[in-house]
């Protein structure tokens, strides 16, 4: 059993030697003389091959997504779902002219959206199926336009962010009006059923009394969480516009009588107390440090003694989907002008220090829509 200081010793042995052979495979790569053997000699090729395709995906990733955006628009996706199609039906069915349709349905073959069938035949490719009946991931995807124009210049992004236009589509303001939060809560009523069923799935609710949801939207989440739980009672909390929204969707769905709708801002506003699980989903991320402590305070201050916080949202370090976490949602929390992506550790980090213990994370079955952290309340 080596001692604490033989450990350290080797640790430091070790991180040194890493960085020492990453400082020369940096010096070797960065020499074009390097590059070209490297293509050529047999062992090195499929790895410069691999580098070299990876390097031009980030470059043409702009292109792949906008392919995607013009097929979802023309409903491209809906068109093929009928069965195979033929260039001229298809540019038929589209509006298009055939030789725009080839360029599109072609287009789509090289990135899985679409299939040959034979001949001139094209149908549904496995990327694209997964897009057919798929509401909320349409939405999503058709919502990333505000996203690209306000990275049409990254550099003057990361200077100086200033108004965006996400930051006035995310309009979390008490004083917003029905307008105002009319675009952002449609989108969340149609994407939050995928990350609902992620969280619901990892974490059964129906062992509790009552679950209030915090910045809880329309009620998308509360009302899966109902459909799973029938004796569960429901607290939605959220701005006065949009909990005027959740209260209409309660009533649509014969929930009046077991969802209360409570207005206000976590910021300034006392939570209401009585529910034995609070839920916090896709909204810690959207806030900065500052005012995420003071929404967990707010939490941990209406729950009692033996209350769960349950909170769900990607989180950055997720092993298979660190891009997400790190670069599409670092810049998108940039260009909407408050939050960042953080790990699972600084997550249980900032509940430890807001009063809550015995922080689990649990499994979900797509980590890249939502990860589960559990956390109960520090006695």
């Amino acid at each position: 059993m080596l001692q604490a200081g033989q450990q350290k010793f080797f640790a430091s042995f070790f991180q040194k030697r890493r960085s020492s052979l990453l400082a020369l495979r940096d010096r070797l790569v960065s020499r074009p003389d390097f590059r070209r053997w490297a293509a050529r000699f047999p062992l090195t090729r499929p790895v410069a091959r691999s580098r070299t395709s990876e390097l031009f995906d980030l470059c043409a990733g702009f292109v792949y997504s906008q392919i995607l955006s013009a097929s979802l628009e023309l409903r491209l996706f809906d068109v093929l779902a009928a069965g195979p199609l033929g260039v001229a039906d298809a540019a038929r069915r589209l509006g298009l002219a055939e030789a725009a349709a080839r360029r599109l349905l072609d287009a789509g073959v090289a990135l899985r959206l679409v299939s040959r069938r034979g001949g001139e035949r094209y149908g549904l490719g496995a990327l694209g199926a997964a897009l057919v009946d798929n509401p909320g991931l349409a939405a999503m995807i058709a919502h990333h336009r505000l996203l690209y124009a306000d990275l049409a210049d990254p550099v003057a992004l990361l200077r100086d962010a200033g108004e965006t236009r996400l930051s006035r589509y995310w309009a979390y303001r008490p004083e917003a009006s029905a307008d105002d939060v009319s675009g952002y809560s449609a989108l969340m009523a149609a994407t939050q059923p995928m990350v609902a069923d992620e969280i619901l799935d990892a974490y059964p609710v129906g062992r509790h009394r009552c679950l209030m949801d915090v910045g809880g939207g329309d009620g998308a989440f509360l009302a899966a969480a109902a459909a799973r739980a029938p004796d569960l009672r429901l607290v939605l909390f959220d701005l006065p516009a949009v909990a005027a929204r959740a209260a209409a969707r309660f009533e649509s769905l014969g929930l009046s009588a077991r969802a209360r709708v409570v207005p206000g801002s976590f910021l300034t506003d006392l939570l209401p107390r009585g529910a034995d699980v609070i839920s916090l989903v896709r909204v810690i991320h959207d806030h900065d440090d500052s005012e995420v402590r003071v929404l967990l305070h707010a939490v941990r201050a209406a729950l009692p003694a033996d209350g769960v916080l349950l909170l769900g949202e990607p989180m950055a370090e997720t092993p298979g989907a660190a891009r997400m976490g790190d670069a599409y949602f670092g810049f998108y929390l940039l260009a909407m002008g408050s939050g960042r992506p953080r790990s699972a550790a600084m997550l249980t980090a900032l509940l430890q220090e807001c009063g809550f213990a015995e922080v689990r994370a649990l499994a979900t079955s797509t980590p890249m829509l939502a990860r589960v952290l559990v956390a109960k309340c520090k006695s």
